[in-house]
């Protein structure tokens, strides 16, 4: 699961934003006008807009250089201390303009529901030499990064010049460029590749519509056109749609969950694939995993961040099964599920015929090598071609049975082949195991696994354990 990825470090460009909270209850209407009269309570900040970016890329586990622009004024020190808890933040590269006011949203809320809220910005070009300072700190963050982050409120930051700069230096190192666009003409993001946008603002960028799976695709297709990358644009509650040049298009629903507050929840999503590509992941389980933290954003009152550890126990409950044994087909969108939702997937296999304390063993040390561990097991047939006509002693029913019964057994699928291997190309674990007396080139479907990325594990036997041994001496003990 995503506790045992290894998240990179990100680099995140764009407005950053101070988000204020005046939070309390409404009893009366004020005697003055017939506004309601709000009995403060607390007040609190958060970091907003690439910030807040920045805190849930944190979160996660990725280190992150941030840069943006603030003012020397007290909105711009509260914010530096709200980032100051999250000491993997770092923000060496934000430059203080003088003689403007860093951006500010104050929300009023009574309760759970907001009342009113306060903006406070002035939208300037910022001068060559501000700009100049951008791009200067974003190369330097850049030598050391897996991920370049735009985060465009079109606030100022985001300006023509700083964004072919910095693309243009990203995609020459190399450096996956994903971009949360606010332009009404994709154009300028020219090179990234990939943009997030939000339904209303694919809609505006394109001219098209965006109600259904199909005019999502389009529209995707058409914003692509525009800058050359790929698109996954954001539904809310229809979920999210991934459309790439290659001809790759996905649908993910969302996850249901009371929703609280929407505030925050495009951070949550940019930061989340963002983190889990920078661990080495697919897009596909980059999209399911910022849904479901996505789900977790809406259900937090006010801008939020989505933890590792609760984001990590929400993909676990999304894992779940209730069926053990199932056939090949079945087993693989299972498997596939599993791994999209940042699962790492072992692989052993056997005849299991008389489980023993060897099998046992075998099967709790191959569980510690990853999150789900899934056992082929040799048919009926496939077993009396390989030990003779007297085995199995137990039926392929009963082996699953028993084995799908053990704690650490998640998976059993039967194979009626001699060899697992048609099985691990269907299935693509992440880890294959066997016991320590093969080697490492002599397992079956190794090669085909570590072509993928995974690897193998020898696990140790214990001496003396043989279903073989067992089924003599019952025969020995029968003839005596």
């Amino acid at each position: 699961m995503i506790e045992n990825f290894n998240f990179g470090r990100l680099v995140i460009l764009g407005d950053l934003l101070l988000d204020q909270y005046i939070l309390g209850s409404v009893g009366r209407i004020s005697p003055e006008a017939p506004v309601p009269v709000l009995l403060k309570s607390h007040h609190r900040v958060a970091p907003g807009g690439a910030a807040n970016v920045a805190v849930n890329a944190a979160a996660l586990g990725c280190s992150v250089s941030l840069i943006g622009v603030v003012g020397a004024d007290n909105t711009a020190q509260l914010l530096k201390q709200a980032l100051s808890v999250w000491p993997d933040i770092d923000i060496q590269g934000v430059v203080t303009q003088h003689g403007w006011s860093t951006i500010s949203k104050t929300r009023v809320l009574s309760g759970q529901q907001q009342i009113l809220r306060i903006d406070e910005e002035k939208i300037i070009v910022f001068p060559d030499e501000t700009e100049k300072k951008l791009i200067a700190a974003c190369k330097k963050a850049l030598n050391n990064a897996d991920v370049l982050i735009c985060s465009d409120y079109a606030k100022g930051v985001l300006s023509d010049i700083v964004l072919c700069a910095v693309i243009d230096y990203a995609c020459a190192c190399n450096i996956p460029v994903i971009v949360d666009p606010k332009r009404k003409d994709f154009s300028c993001y020219r090179g990234a590749s990939l943009i997030t946008p939000n339904r209303s603002e694919v809609a505006v960028a394109t001219g098209l519509p965006v109600r259904t799976d199909k005019e999502a695709e389009a529209a995707a297709q058409a914003a692509s056109r525009q800058f050359g990358g790929d698109v996954l644009i954001t539904r809310s509650e229809e979920g999210m749609t991934l459309w790439q040049r290659n001809g790759h298009v996905r649908h993910e629903v969302t996850h249901k969950s009371e929703v609280y507050d929407v505030s925050g929840a495009g951070d949550t999503v940019l930061a989340t694939v963002a983190s889990v590509l920078s661990a080495g992941q697919t897009i596909d389980t980059a999209i399911v995993i910022a849904t479901v933290a996505a789900s977790i954003a809406v259900s937090k009152l006010g801008t939020a961040f989505v933890s590792r550890s609760e984001l990590n126990q929400k993909l676990k409950r999304n894992i779940q099964n209730t069926s053990v044994i199932m056939s090949r087909e079945q087993a693989q969108i299972l498997v596939q599920n599993w791994q999209k939702n940042g699962a790492s997937v072992v692989f052993t296999n056997g005849c299991f015929d008389l489980v023993h304390p060897g099998h046992i063993s075998l099967l709790h040390a191959a569980a510690q090598c990853g999150d789900k561990l899934v056992v082929g097991l040799n048919s009926d047939n496939s077993v009396q071609r390989l030990k003779g006509p007297t085995r199995p002693v137990q039926n392929e029913v009963a082996r699953a049975t028993v084995i799908s019964a053990l704690r650490d057994v998640d998976l059993v699928v039967l194979f009626e082949e001699d060899t697992p291997l048609e099985l691990i190309k269907i299935l693509k674990p992440n880890v294959l195991v066997k016991g320590a007396d093969y080697t490492e080139d002599s397992v079956v479907g190794g090669s085909f696994v570590k072509e993928l990325g995974g690897r193998v594990e020898l696990i140790d036997l214990i001496d003396g354990c043989s279903t073989s041994n067992i089924v003599k001496k019952m025969c020995d003990s029968n003839l005596s």
